[in-house]
């Protein structure tokens, strides 16, 4: 089956249309890659916060305060855009808040915590928020069967934008290494690099998506605020009705609590534990990256040949291996199969609980519920990552027991992944006005 097959798309949607709305991914995966994984995290910790025992703490409090932001405003900002017809619009805005905030970050330096702070909760929050309006025009685009082929496109094309943006950075830093040059130099220009190709890559999707939502009768912008936060608790007042979409919520909850662990605190593992150095780590993030790819593209025709809930389960069951192996081992051969282990199932697990959201969410309320099930994947970023910064503090920085810990949250989601019911939770949603 080509990429692209007009089979799994719906009525009048031209496979150029979703080639745009996946080139997103490609365009906003290099800040995950770049600042949140490979290398701003570790430059954080070892050059801003000077190496201090707490800063790993830190980091994971500061990424936690701009997930507690996404909590507050996007809920509502998600159901703004569904009652106004927005979704676009709001995505454009979101987009160039992330740039810009990207590219300041350029500025920090040894001590700059504060300014540091700043921008990653600006940025972060811009980026996550633009992921959830991205992805609520998925529905929008593919056939419900088709759901996760198309999802999986999305992320694997995702994650050849963070390889592009991880591979110009390496190679930029490799040569400033051997000029001699100390990680204050080429950092910040990593830095620009990804704001760039952020910039330029998302040129692609707003030129060709379309915004085919239709303001719901009523509409006034003057009464955005008290109409967004209105539906938005109907919804959450009417959850038994879409209990299945619940127990999606909760299940994300815990499994991105570990996933999150492992975007955020990979860089800092691998050069506190493993003694990786900056390049050797954005080696390391550049092979995941094509495992990751590969995962994502491939599970997604898993996940709608052997159904959504059994796929989910599939790679939550990776995570836990992935985690026993890193925690365990002590060759860097053991921690290489760990992270490829983990790219395999980080695109799968991630388009996974997407298009589910996508079976779950009345078509009417695509973004609300998107961001709703957002709220519940940037809580999980609080948990996961905050519960890895206190061991680490408690214990000394003993980040193998804290790795054991993070995979108590995927088996946990596998508990509660037992208690989706995929069709009555889709016939929950076709029933939805």
């Amino acid at each position: 089956m080509p990429l692209f097959d007009p089979r799994t798309l719906l009525p009048g949607v031209p496979r150029k249309e979703v080639f745009a709305w996946a080139m997103y991914d490609f365009a906003n995966s290099g800040y995950t890659t770049v600042v949140l994984t490979a290398v701003f995290n570790a430059y954080f910790v070892a050059v801003v916060a000077q190496g201090a025992p707490w800063a790993t703490l830190v980091w994971t409090l500061v990424l936690s305060a701009s997930y507690l932001v996404g909590m507050l405003l996007m809920p509502a900002l998600g159901a703004y855009a569904d009652v106004h017809a927005r979704k676009k619009a709001v995505l454009a805005w979101v987009t160039v808040g992330c740039v810009v905030s990207t590219a300041l970050l350029a500025l920090v330096g040894p001590g700059d915590l504060l300014l540091a702070a700043v921008l990653l909760i600006i940025s972060n929050f811009c980026f996550a928020a633009g992921v959830t309006l991205n992805s609520a025009f998925l529905p929008e685009l593919a056939r419900a069967e088709a759901l996760g082929k198309v999802s999986g496109w999305g992320w694997s094309i995702g994650y050849l934008g963070g390889l592009l943006a991880l591979a110009l950075c390496l190679a930029y830093v490799l040569h400033a290494q051997g000029r001699g040059e100390p990680a204050t130099h080429y950092v910040p220009v990593t830095l620009l690099i990804t704001a760039a190709l952020f910039a330029l890559a998302s040129l692609v999707t707003f030129a060709g998506l379309k915004e085919r939502a239709q303001p719901l009768p009523g509409a006034r912008v003057s009464g955005l605020l008290r109409e967004s936060t209105q539906r938005l608790w109907q919804t959450l007042r009417q959850i038994d009705r879409y209990r299945d979409f619940g127990w999606l919520m909760l299940c994300g909850l815990l499994y991105q609590a570990g996933l999150s662990v492992v975007v955020a605190l990979a860089a800092i593992y691998a050069q506190q534990v493993m003694r990786f150095d900056t390049a050797q780590t954005m080696l390391l993030v550049l092979v995941v990256n094509v495992t990751a790819a590969l995962g994502a593209f491939a599970f997604g025709y898993v996940q709608d040949a052997v159904g959504h809930r059994r796929a989910l389960a599939l790679t939550i069951w990776g995570w836990v291996a992935m985690v026993a192996l890193a925690a365990g081992t002590t060759g860097t051969t053991g921690f290489w199969i760990a992270a490829n282990i983990a790219g395999l199932c980080m695109g799968s697990s991630q388009s996974a609980g997407r298009a589910m959201v996508g079976l779950f969410a009345p078509r009417a309320r695509l973004a609300e519920f998107y961001s709703l099930w957002n709220a519940a994947v940037w809580l999980s970023a609080i948990l996961g990552p905050v519960t890895y910064g206190l061991v680490t503090w408690v214990t000394d920085n003993d980040h193998r027991l804290a790795m054991m810990i993070t995979g108590l949250y995927f088996v946990a989601g596998l508990l509660v992944l037992s208690r989706v019911d995929v069709a009555r939770g889709r016939a929950a949603a076709e029933a939805s006005v």
